[in-house]
């Protein structure tokens, strides 16, 4: 019989300003990441810079840097996508006013990392700083599509996106000018979640990721809608010896492999969050995914 909890173990992880240089320090508030071609692009929701880091994490790799950069006016980003069919990146701005409204707009920059447009993604949202926190790009039946990931529970800020169990994706298909919203997906209500911060697809396996529960939910859609396949499971990150997080700022994940992920974490937040979860705030990390196992010994 299975005796230990699926778990998620750590491979490897390090500090972005240690990679990057000191002197972005203050920019460095990471909150999304693609793995493309063995780098890893990451975002920040202090800058609207885009950098490249080695994938395994080498401090002296020369593809280290800051690769891309905002149009004028634009402000940070939240998560970033990969279209692998145009070879696109869609960077996530988490919402701005829009006429009477506030609604999540997409930067999407060529292979080179060049400022191509910015289009709206066509969903009205309760506050700027409560919108879609999350991004991924899926391909189906000749269509280009983006998921967006709300910060919030029933996407909404205050007290209602504080009511675990009503988290909600949104489904986006590319139009003309702007991003339509065609569906949006349920996440289980079993998944306990106070907030989510990133989502990855990989096929038809999902990954969602949460800052203030310290967890990451894997689950998978229907491979012919946009249902999900089962409740999943949901995976939290180590903690220390009095069980509680060590692993508290984490904003973006993407998968590497079926059962490997990167994940970058924010910067820590001095006047709420206690000293210990300074240690891995703007970092990277590398994660296996470790499914129960069999005691012999039982």
């Amino acid at each position: 019989m299975k005796s230990q909890e699926p778990r998620l173990e750590l491979l490897g992880e390090a500090k972005l300003h240690e990679i990057l240089g000191r002197e972005l320090l203050d920019r460095l508030e990471a909150s999304g990441v693609i793995a493309k071609d063995g780098l890893f692009y990451v975002v920040f929701d202090s800058s609207t810079e885009i950098a490249s880091v080695h994938g395994r994490l080498d401090p002296y790799a020369d593809c280290n840097g800051i690769v891309g950069q905002g149009p004028a006016g634009a402000v940070g980003y939240e998560d970033i996508a990969h279209d692998p069919g145009r070879d696109r990146y869609y960077a996530l701005v988490e919402a701005r006013r829009h006429r009477d409204i506030f609604m999540a707009q997409v930067d999407e920059y060529d292979q080179s990392f060049r400022h191509v447009r910015s289009a709206w993604l066509d969903f009205p949202l309760d506050e700027v700083n409560k919108g879609i926190e999350g991004l991924t790009c899926v391909h189906r039946e000749g269509r280009t599509y983006l998921l967006g990931l709300c910060e919030g529970n029933r996407c909404r800020g205050g007290a209602p996106g504080r009511t675990v169990g009503e988290g909600r994706i949104n489904v986006f298909c590319e139009g003309e000018r702007h991003w339509d919203h065609v569906h949006t997906i349920r996440l289980p209500e079993s998944l306990r979640f106070e907030d989510y911060s990133s989502l990855a697809l990989s096929g038809d396996r999902l990954a969602v990721l949460s800052q203030e529960s310290s967890a990451l939910w894997l689950g998978a859609l229907q491979p012919s809608s946009w249902e999900l396949a089962s409740e999943g499971s949901t995976y939290r990150f180590p903690r220390d010896d009095r069980g509680r997080a060590l692993y508290c700022n984490v904003e973006g994940v993407s998968w590497l492999s079926s059962d490997r992920v990167v994940i970058v974490s924010d910067k820590a937040k001095v006047a709420t969050q206690r000293r210990g979860c300074r240690a891995k705030d703007q970092s990277i990390h590398l994660f296996a995914i470790r499914e129960g196992f069999d005691d012999v010994n039982s």
